[in-house]
């Protein structure tokens, strides 16, 4: 398929979704409507990609902006530095060990089990539009797609944009499954290519923006997980070679380009003031992929339960609740997101378990507020590694294996691993955040304290 007909496909869809929303009951008084959510959820962005939480060498406005007007929170964790296990926390507020989403899931996978409510399902029934524009990969059969999963629409990828014919490793066994885009639970691109590719963050965007226009009438929720920079990596003629960084730099552009499309689309609409903006990233980078992956100060990386694979920079927008300008140090995570959302939205929490909190105050940096967990569990597939006490200071990992690299690859080929372990260790995250020194002996009520967290939490979720 040529871009001419996938665009002139893609417009009529769009146009049928116009008609959609024209033909949905009138909302309520915007004095008495819940507020708006946006979560852009990047793939693989490393903690140091932006210019809010460290120098880039290429510029990124539209996120230093959305930090001017929000917050950054500089201790936000997922409990899995892997796609689908942190989607998967993300969208229902359970811990992967509840959910048993571990990993990546590849192509028809059945994925995340519809026991567990989405963020779709909790904010649909409240009278929220919902959208999911981007990477999904939360399952690939008919109920765990998106249309099944809470979404009024959805467009994008199932899964992995490497999980394709041109995969650097497997090429093989990844071309037994074309890599297909999908558009409102149809299928408009059988077969996803290297001409489809640079699209895809433009696409993304589109729909984002559009959606947006047309929902501003009413409370909405858009989720945009974007396929980016995970590895392949691509972008649009009109950043190719604009960063001066190299691809990375480019594709980094492109994505911060996104943010402003979003939030100029907000403030068009007349809703910035009713709008909570949540921007963060599945994970750290990819540092196998060298200078095609992102950057994070902390140790170790993507696929790790370091703090370089499981923190991701945060940032937060709501006009008025969040102070503008605003930097925090409390720790929360992406099990957080699901029972905070449903309290601003005035939605009743999911029927199964979940693992979450609201932590609201916390968002908003109200003076007292403390953290509701006693801690925050990681792990790596289904490899239980440890905790983080709730105030975000200390760190305790059980013994486990874990990569490391060795050599970095370079221009999209993959680099070099090789394995470690770590016997029981504490760190003081606010005088060590590099997780070097081991301050098991120095602190032993602390390690006993977290210990019993850990033993309890392997008990209930790795029996």
């Amino acid at each position: 398929m040529n871009h001419r007909r996938v665009h002139l496909a893609l417009g009529c869809v769009l146009w049928v979704a116009g008609l959609v929303a024209l033909a949905r009951p009138a909302c309520a008084p915007a004095a008495d409507r819940p507020p708006n959510l946006i979560l852009i959820f990047l793939d693989d962005s490393g903690w140091g990609d932006f210019r809010p939480f460290a120098p880039t060498p290429y510029p990124t406005p539209n996120v230093d902006r959305l930090a001017s007007e929000g917050c950054c929170y500089d201790h936000f964790y997922v409990p899995q530095a892997v796609c689908s296990a942190s989607r998967g926390a993300l969208m229902t507020g359970c811990y992967p060990g509840r959910t048993k989403v571990f990993g990546a899931l590849g192509p028809r996978a059945r994925g995340l089990n519809p026991a567990f409510a989405t963020l779709g399902e909790v904010l649909r029934p409240r009278g929220y539009a919902t959208a999911v524009f981007g990477k999904w990969h939360l399952g690939d059969q008919p109920d765990t797609r998106p249309p099944a999963r809470g979404f009024d629409e959805s467009a994008g990828l199932m899964y992995s944009n490497d999980m394709w014919e041109f995969h650097p490793e497997n090429p093989k066994h990844w071309s037994q499954w074309p890599l297909q885009f999908w558009d409102n639970g149809r299928i408009t691109i059988e077969r996803v290519t290297k001409e489809h590719q640079p699209m895809l963050t433009t696409w993304y965007t589109e729909r984002a923006v559009s959606f947006i226009q047309r929902n501003k009438d009413r409370p909405f929720f858009l989720y945009l997980p974007h396929s980016m920079p995970h590895v392949p990596l691509f972008c649009s003629e009109k950043f190719r070679g604009k960063s001066g960084a190299g691809l990375y730099g480019d594709v980094m552009m492109e994505l911060d380009w996104s943010v402003g499309q979003v939030m100029a689309a907000v403030r068009a609409a007349g809703v910035e003031e009713q709008t909570v903006i949540l921007f963060t990233s599945d994970n750290g980078p990819w540092i196998s992929y060298g200078n095609h992956a992102g950057k994070t100060p902390f140790r170790e990386a993507k696929g790790t339960g370091f703090d370089g694979g499981i923190r991701s920079a945060c940032i937060a927008k709501y006009p008025g609740k969040i102070p503008a300008g605003s930097r925090s140090q409390r720790a929360f995570g992406s099990i957080d997101i699901l029972p905070t959302f449903a309290h601003l939205a005035g939605a009743p929490l999911p029927k199964n378990p979940i693992d979450g909190r609201n932590v609201w105050d916390l968002i908003i940096g109200r003076e007292g507020a403390e953290n509701p967990h006693a801690g925050y569990f990681f792990g790596t597939g289904n490899q239980f590694e440890g905790v983080i006490s709730g105030d975000g200071r200390w760190k305790l990992h059980r013994p486990h294996s874990y990569r490391t690299l060795v050599e970095p690859g370079r221009d999209g080929a993959a680099g070099k691993y090789r394995t470690e372990s770590i016997e029981w260790s504490l760190f003081d995250l606010g005088a060590d955040p590099l997780e070097r020194r081991n301050a098991i002996s120095d602190h032993p009520g602390v390690a006993a304290r977290l210990r019993a967290l850990v033993e309890q939490h392997a008990r209930e979720f790795y029996p």
